[in-house]
């Protein structure tokens, strides 16, 4: 393995291998990022309810700066949350609805796997009778 993996064995004895790559971590952080900011997500909305807009479309619409419009859309260019289009001197952006999809399945299974890890630990403390961190848990 090199430098930018980890890898973690589920059991001392088994074979089974966990690698995490931290460079697709990196990678899964930014795209993250960059889609959690509010006017990058209204961008991201106005593109769907428009289709395809180009950068002056969507400053004049979101009463921003040019700079301020051009730098959101360039970190969402760089996730691939949208995709360009060149038409003749215009830039046309549009939603990459594929992109968008694999995030929200990969956002899901995050969610899902948190909540199927925290009922795991909650059944065994009560099989156990240990309660008080399952609680302190479920708070957080």
């Amino acid at each position: 393995m090199n430098g930018n993996t980890l890898v973690i064995r589920k059991d001392e004895n088994a074979d089974d291998q966990i690698k995490l790559d931290y460079v697709a971590v990196k990678t899964a952080a930014m795209t993250l990022r960059a889609i959690n900011h509010k006017l990058r997500q209204q961008i991201v909305k106005l593109l769907e309810e428009n289709k395809r807009m180009n950068v002056t479309d969507i400053y004049v619409k979101l009463r921003l700066e040019q700079s301020v419009a051009s730098q959101h859309l360039a970190i969402l260019r760089r996730a691939n949350i949208v995709i360009t289009e060149r038409d003749g001197k215009f830039i046309h952006y549009a939603l990459n609805h594929a992109r968008i999809a694999n995030i929200a399945h990969f956002v899901q299974e995050l969610v899902n796997s948190d909540t199927e890890t925290k009922s795991a630990r909650r059944a065994k403390a009560e099989a156990t009778g240990e309660n008080a961190p399952v609680a302190a848990e479920a708070t957080a």
